[in-house]
């Protein structure tokens, strides 16, 4: 007998015998799937392709609701329903799978697949997917806010005192680690229902324990300067400064900007008109002093041996330091800056009192006791400037006459001196300064309603003599403008005996400076 004899032979007798279900051969020529057959959680028994595949849809479309919790740290969580990341059904093939259970095969093999269907049901596997596009603009957006900085611990001054203020862990989600984490979780883990997923987040440690931060208590350098010569809008502006910069702490490595410390200059940041350096010229604008404050954290930062990493001198010289001791901010295009290259964190302190201005750095003395740093500033020359300079301004009328008291131009250097039990052991070119020598001169306005009266300022002013020029104002002026010219000749005097105050300053603390140098020398010898 041949197989095919054989297998018809026995499907007969199975059949005959009740042990092949009626329905397996009536099934074979019907899309039916067959009984004890699910996809997913869904019973499909009995259905066509069609109904099998509406039901799933239906099933994917009634959990949509569905919501999956996205955790962070510190109990920040948000919900989502499963519509907002895409979901999907995969593998809609999987019926057409259901449907050919018990239909393949020979007689034999679809008999022992209806015989296990009524021992124990065949389960397919619903397969979902979901837009990782739309996973990561969930993280990105919706979970920004538990995004936290952290905030490094810090210090304050109060009645001679530190206190230590405790910083705050920082926590930031990875966004590209977090969106695997959840989209593997949905497709390998979910099992249908709500559920939670934990974001992933990096947490970044503050800086500065409390034991690190009370080791920051000895004077590492300090230094004052006057300026009792200042009226009210210079003192605010250099008061406003120390105000600004006080109580800064910086971390080994961190670096420091006067510029973006102080900034902006505005009256609403505190600052007042007062003069200033521009141009060779004194100029009124906001925030007129604060290279005072700059030049006096500068000589306390050179004494407390940080690492400067850019400074400029004025344009003229100043009173307030000897040459080249000065550090001069001017926009973006000077500005004083220094690295904190010790290895501890270091603390500013700064404060104005009986119109003088201090600033100290704190930080943990690790220098020898026995070792002593000074700075010395070397003039290598002078140019006393010559002659005068008047410049014509056409928005003031004819009678305006602003005159400013010369300037002896400078070239310096200063001097890092290194002493080891008074005996000095190195010395070393700190930095060298060029200040420019600038005449007397005087701004004078030329604007008039009268050509004549213009033209005949505007020659005198060629002449270049501030004498020649007043007396040409005086011949074309009425007697309102010779009131005002009287009143600017006033003021004149009075910048001019000022002047000469100032330049008296400045040969006596040279002078001194002179002095010292030759004791020094002596002694030395």
């Amino acid at each position: 007998m041949n197989m095919k004899k054989f297998l018809a032979a026995l499907s007969v007798s199975l059949l005959i015998a009740g042990l092949v279900p009626v329905s397996a051969s009536a099934a074979a020529d019907k899309d039916t799937i067959e009984k004890g057959i699910y996809i997913g959680d869904i019973d499909v028994s009995g259905m066509s392709v069609i109904e099998a595949k509406q039901a799933v849809l239906d099933y994917v479309d009634s959990i949509e609701d569905t919501e999956i919790t996205l955790n962070a740290m510190n109990n920040n969580k948000i919900s989502v329903p499963l519509s907002d990341l895409s979901l999907t059904w995969e593998n809609e093939d999987v019926v057409k799978e259901a449907a050919a259970v018990g239909k393949e095969g020979n007689i034999v093999k679809r008999y022992k697949v209806l015989k296990d269907l009524q021992h124990e049901n065949k389960v397919f596997d619903l397969v979902y997917d979901f837009d990782k596009s739309k996973i990561k603009e969930i993280i990105e957006t919706d979970c920004e806010p538990f995004n936290v900085s952290p905030q490094d611990a810090t210090l304050r001054r109060e009645n001679g005192e530190f206190i230590i203020e405790p910083g705050m862990t920082g926590v930031k989600i990875d966004v590209d680690s977090s969106v695997n984490a959840v989209y593997d979780y949905l497709i390998n883990e979910w099992n249908g229902e709500a559920a939670a997923v934990d974001l992933v987040v990096a947490v970044d440690e503050p800086r500065g324990t409390e034991e690190e931060l009370s080791q920051v208590k000895d004077v590492l350098g300090t230094f004052t300067t006057d300026y009792s010569s200042s009226g009210s809008n210079r003192s605010g502006n250099v008061a406003n400064g120390a105000r600004l910069v006080n109580g800064t702490l910086l971390y080994p490595g961190d670096s420091f900007s006067m510029y973006e410390t102080v900034s902006p200059f505005t009256e609403e940041n505190g600052y007042y008109l007062a003069g200033s350096y521009l141009n060779g010229m004194v100029v009124e604008s906001l925030g007129g002093g604060i290279c005072q404050v700059s030049t006096t954290l500068y000589n306390a930062v050179l004494r407390a041996e940080l690492e400067v990493t850019e400074r400029s001198n004025h344009s003229m010289i100043v009173t307030y330091v000897d040459p080249s001791a000065d550090a001069a901010i001017a926009g973006t295009s000077k500005d004083f800056k220094f690295v904190n290259n010790l290895e501890h964190p270091i603390y500013i302190e700064g404060y104005t009192a009986n119109k003088k201005i201090t600033f100290t750095v704190y930080g943990v003395e690790t220098r020898p006791s026995n070792r002593e740093v000074i700075y010395e500033s070397e003039v290598i020359s002078k140019t006393v400037p010559e002659g005068e300079k008047v410049v014509a301004d056409g928005s003031h009328a004819i009678g305006y006459i602003n005159v400013q008291s010369s300037h002896t131009g400078y070239v310096a250097q200063l001097w890092k001196i290194v002493k080891e039990d008074g005996v000095e052991v190195s010395r070393e070119q700190v930095n060298k300064s060029t200040y420019k020598a600038t005449p007397r001169t005087a701004t004078v306005g030329t604007a008039s309603g009268d050509p004549n009266a213009s033209a005949a300022v505007n020659a005198a002013i060629a002449s270049q003599s501030i004498a020649h020029v007043r007396n040409v104002i005086a011949s074309v002026n009425d007697p309102a403008q010779a009131a005002a010219m009287a009143a600017a000749q006033q003021q004149e005097a009075a910048a001019a005996q000022q002047a000469a105050a100032i330049a008296a300053q400045q040969a006596a603390a040279q002078a001194a400076a002179e002095q010292a140098a030759a004791a020094q020398q002596q002694q030395a010898q």
